[in-house]
């Protein structure tokens, strides 16, 4: 019995984590980036300080504990920002990333940030 429940445990969190990477994938394609690097470490948070417009030497914040998730937070609210949504959705883009990430990335949402680089 415990098996079994662990193994839904496990299917339910890989749904979830493709979800999220479909989200992102549609999201930096929607800015002008390649989808792909929604699956590769690091590099998918560079892609995401440039769509929200901050400095790349913000992918430092991401790995000190408590200042990453002030990071994950203030990069979601500017990257909603760039795509005409608010705060709010920001907020969501960094706690529930598995909700907002689609929301975005499938959404009518366009993006009005600055340019690919």
């Amino acid at each position: 019995m415990e098996e079994g429940m662990g193994i839904g445990i496990l299917l339910v969190y890989l749904a979830l984590i493709v979800v999220v990477i479909a989200g992102m994938w549609k999201t930096f394609e929607k800015a002008g980036h390649p989808g792909w690097a929604a699956i590769v470490p690091i590099y998918n948070i560079y892609i995401l300080t440039q769509i929200a417009g901050k400095p790349a030497w913000w992918i430092i914040l991401f790995f000190i504990p408590i200042v990453s998730l002030i990071a994950v937070i203030l990069i979601g609210i500017a990257v909603a920002q760039n795509f005409g949504k608010g705060a709010g959705f920001g907020i969501g883009l960094g706690l529930l990333p598995f909700i907002f990430y689609p929301l975005l990335g499938f959404g009518d949402a366009e993006y009005q940030g600055p340019p690919a680089a």
